[in-house]
């Protein structure tokens, strides 16, 4: 995640520690650290969400598995050899970036926060 007010509140720190859930921060002011959360935010926003008007819960959930479907099962992605994710996924390849950088929890982060 970012470092947006709506991630790094206590709430949202409370609410991943009870739900199991570890979050992972990008370093502030380095935008590249999350690339690939972004561009899958961009794709996801322009080609699902500014596509469609969501009618009902039911709607919305059916048009975002739609979706969701076309581009984990049949588009080729540049970054994963020009194949689908799920096709890659089941291939076991290694991918040619390094891996999203783990870095713990809000707490964690802030106390090792330091500017340089």
């Amino acid at each position: 995640v970012d470092n947006g007010s709506e991630f790094i509140s206590k709430d949202v720190d409370l609410w991943a520690y009870w739900n199991h859930v570890k979050l992972d921060f990008s370093r502030p002011g380095k935008p590249t650290d999350n690339a690939y959360i972004e561009s899958f935010n961009a794709r996801f926003r322009l080609e699902c969400l500014n596509e469609h008007w969501f009618l009902s819960l039911d709607d919305a959930q059916e048009k975002i598995e739609s979706w969701r479907q076309d581009y984990n099962e049949k588009r080729p992605h540049s970054s994963l050899g020009n194949v689908p994710p799920e096709q890659f996924a089941a291939q076991n390849l290694p991918l040619k970036t390094d891996p999203i950088r783990a870095s713990g929890t809000i707490k964690n982060d802030l106390q090792n926060f330091k500017l340089t």
